[in-house]
């Protein structure tokens, strides 16, 4: 056997034992749910970040891995940069984030939030693997996977390595540009196999917090006829609200600081879909 051959071996013997090791973890998480949209700029780690609170300020045990390698912004959101993940005789511990959410991302393994990663499609995968088999996970009711926009490798990795995920999360805007690029991210879910939990439709319209008027910025209503189109659960609108980019950059969780704003209560009502269809899975 030459040594490129042993090479080749040794490979393919380690990333048998991640898949191995990540069996082990997966198996202490009783719900795996994607978050994913068809193009950027729809808000959807913003999305996660808030659903991943309400499932926390609920009783739920609750984890966040951030799969967007080359725009990761979940640390930001929980008030959680600058930390760093710590190594013990078992693995690699998520930070801990509000509410006991635990947190993995990238960004906790850069030198500076500057700091761009370069890499190809293969590394993307090694890196991916290695979060969900080398972290400890524990125990958790849910894991939340905020994916980067479209259908490419961090997508197409967590669907090769989590085939018995219960579902995904697509988020979009109003605007037909975006409905026409999130239904490739129905499709897409359609394809591989995975159970498609409903559409979110963020930015829906503006509430004047002076007169209660309605003002629809990106249109709207069309999150829910692309998902009356094409025969998927509609979760519901969430309004704009200036305070969530506020406190995104402040690190604070929105639905915790807000909790009276309609962005909040609509967040609440989707949380409570999510639930019906988490527990009526787990009873199928």
């Amino acid at each position: 056997m030459n040594s490129e051959t042993e090479s080749l071996e040794d490979e393919r013997k380690f990333i048998e034992g991640q898949e191995r090791l990540l069996k082990i973890r997966m198996e202490k998480i009783r719900h795996k749910v994607a978050v994913i949209s068809g193009k950027g700029g729809v808000g959807k780690s913003t999305v996660t970040v808030n659903l991943a609170v309400a499932f926390a300020m609920n009783g739920y045990r609750v984890g966040i891995l951030d799969a967007d390698i080359h725009g990761p912004s979940i640390p930001k959101m929980l008030g959680l940069s600058g930390n760093r993940l710590e190594v013990g005789p078992p693995g690699v511990f998520p930070a801990i984030g509000p509410f006991g959410i635990r947190v993995v991302s990238i960004d906790f393994l850069l030198p500076n939030e500057e700091s761009p990663v370069i890499w190809r499609g293969p590394l993307k995968m090694a890196a991916i693997r290695q979060f969900l088999s080398d972290i400890v996970w524990g125990e958790l009711d849910l894991l939340l996977i905020d994916l980067p926009p479209g259908t490419g490798d961090e997508p197409l990795s967590i669907a090769q390595l989590l085939p018995d995920m219960d579902g995904v999360i697509i988020v979009t805007i109003p605007s037909e540009v975006s409905q026409l690029v999130v239904k490739k991210a129905v499709n897409f879910a359609r394809t591989l196999g995975l159970p498609i939990v409903g559409i979110i439709e963020n930015m829906s319209g503006f509430l004047c917090p002076n007169c209660g008027a309605r003002i629809d910025i990106f249109q709207s209503g069309g999150g829910e006829r692309m998902a009356k189109e094409m025969s998927v659960p509609f979760l519901g609108r969430i309004p704009v609200d200036p305070r969530v980019c506020e406190d995104s950059d402040r690190g604070k969780p929105f639905i915790v600081e807000c909790k009276d704003s309609p962005s909040s209560k609509a967040f609440m009502e989707i949380f409570k879909k999510i639930e019906d269809f988490l527990n009526q899975k787990e009873k199928r």
